[in-house]
């Protein structure tokens, strides 16, 4: 994470988003890094480490799987969980918003960065649609400037 002149970015995150963050830290810390930590064992026992592939490989595998270890830690640390709130009465983060382009329903949730998943209509409070969103009500319109020019998008529905 790049984390310039000590500033701390707030991650947000969805309690089931953070869930999935633990889960990932648990499964890497108590599985995967003991099995890597094993595989280097046993490729060292296999002799000439200089010409020996396998331990090379396991080594690299525990290096990423501790980078990752690292860097869940970090986010976990840092994580401001999106309280629910019964307030639909605008777009916020962790907001379910129902819109319609070009005549077209389309319906997003409103995450934090680190959940963002565009295949699954998860967008990011920072990207372009997120940002225009933020804020509105429905009957309202976001302006997103595209390679492709202005879209407009109506907000028909927030939960």
């Amino acid at each position: 994470m790049d984390m310039k002149n000590n500033e701390k970015k707030e991650i947000f995150l969805t309690r089931e988003g953070f869930s999935a963050l633990q889960k990932e830290h648990k499964e890497l810390s108590e599985t995967k890094r003991p099995q890597a930590v094993e595989r280097i064992a046993v490729a060292r026992s296999q002799g000439d480490l200089s010409e020996n592939s396998e331990y090379a490989s396991a080594r690299e595998e525990l290096s990423f799987i501790d980078g990752r270890i690292e860097e869940l830690e970090e986010l976990i640390k840092n994580a401001k969980i999106i309280r629910e709130t019964k307030s639909n009465n605008h777009v916020k983060l962790g907001s379910q918003v129902t819109l319609t382009v070009k005549g077209k329903k389309e319906t997003f949730t409103v995450v934090g960065e680190w959940e963002a998943d565009p295949i699954n209509k998860k967008i990011s409070h920072d990207s372009p649609l997120g940002k225009a969103l933020l804020g509105k009500k429905v009957g309202e319109k976001a302006e997103v400037e595209a390679p492709a020019g202005k879209i407009i998008y109506a907000v028909v529905d927030i939960k």
